[in-house]
């Protein structure tokens, strides 16, 4: 099956179906970044217009890498330096980018929400890059795709998640994705960071997790660990004693690691504090998937883009268009969950 959808604005309302699929097409394109050329023609006449309203390396360099691979044009847009700083408000930014024919438009703003109005005011596809404290879509799919290959599933693991989780955008989406995709997510942090109760597992609320503010008995016997920025900020709010106190209590370094299962992966999102969420050590230790992670990140925003902007029919091999055109069974080509069969059924998309 194809993702049947136009935007990806948050992970609540995927199925998981479609996940999988979004991960199962992310096996295809990293097949692709692995060639010698770099390059297929799948998105060629479509344009991808990356507006970000707040700094970013990764998310920004990676979408534009990933459009360009899949020989799509790109614009890129920040907030400075355009009609932004002398007023214009975001819907005529819109309109003005589907005047110029954008096809895709990816954004990432400070405001929670803003890529809803946008998808609201236009006519092609619009995915969220992140959005104030709201969602990170597309990092919570690339840490579910990495993974997926890394231990072969997501369904029955213990995966912690550890830090700021109530302003992190990225927790939330994560909690999506991982609990949708069977994962047992435990969320760790001071009281003052974490989510409260009465909002875990209800409608209109974050899916169920465990609650733990005691970072030793989180960890225990953990098949994956992510740690979160610790956002500075947090500290002129109160909310937070002092940055050495945190380190204190909730610094992921060797010792506290061990507690974990031994082959447990050690994730981040980047940026990291180094020697604050994070000791240096584990951060480039031997569990450590943190660069895998940025690699991942240009596979899952190409299988995105290819989704969602349709790539073109004559380029998809023929044994998943017959599938797609008899809409045929809803996994396609999943063989043991971590994506094998994955390069025998895209085999020679966009060659």
């Amino acid at each position: 099956m194809r993702v049947n959808r136009k935007h990806v604005l948050d992970l609540d309302d995927f199925s998981v179906d479609e996940l999988e699929e979004t991960l199962e097409t992310a096996e295809a394109m990293r097949e692709i970044l692995s060639r010698p050329i770099k390059k297929a023609p799948a998105l060629r006449g479509k344009t991808v217009a990356n507006l970000f309203y707040e700094p970013s390396t990764r998310t920004r360099v990676s979408f534009e890498i990933a459009a360009k691979a899949l020989s799509a044009d790109v614009v890129n847009m920040a907030a400075s330096g355009s009609s932004v700083e002398k007023g214009e408000s975001l819907v005529d930014t819109i309109r003005t980018l589907q005047a110029l024919g954008a096809d895709v438009v990816v954004i990432r703003h400070s405001k929670s929400g803003a890529p809803y109005l946008v998808a609201e005011h236009l006519d092609g596809s619009v995915i969220n890059a992140g959005d104030g404290w709201h969602a990170h879509p597309t990092q919570a799919l690339l840490d579910a795709f990495t993974i997926r290959r890394r231990l072969g599933r997501v369904a029955g693991l213990k995966v912690v998640i550890l830090g700021d989780v109530w302003h992190s955008r990225v927790a939330r989406s994560n909690l999506w994705s991982l609990t949708k995709l069977g994962a047992d997510v435990t969320l760790c942090g001071p009281p003052t960071l974490l989510p409260a109760e009465s909002v875990m597992g209800v409608p209109g609320g974050l899916p169920a997790a465990r609650l733990e503010t005691s970072l030793e008995r989180a960890l225990a016997d953990a098949d994956v660990v992510m740690a979160l920025r610790l956002q500075r900020e947090r500290m002129q709010a109160g909310l937070l004693p002092s940055i050495r106190e945190y380190c204190h209590l909730y610094q992921l370094d060797a010792k506290r690691l061990a507690l974990a299962k031994p082959e447990a992966l050690v994730m981040h999102p980047g940026p990291m504090n180094e020697g604050i969420e994070i000791a240096p050590d584990v951060a480039h230790g031997a569990q450590s998937v943190i660069e895998e992670q940025v690699t991942n990140g240009v596979a899952i925003r190409m299988a995105l883009l290819y989704l969602l902007a349709e790539g073109r029919a004559e380029d998809l091999p023929d044994e998943p268009r017959r599938a797609s055109a008899a809409k045929a069974p809803e996994t396609v080509g999943v063989a043991n969950g971590n994506g094998a069969g994955a390069a025998h059924r895209w085999e020679g998309v966009l060659s």
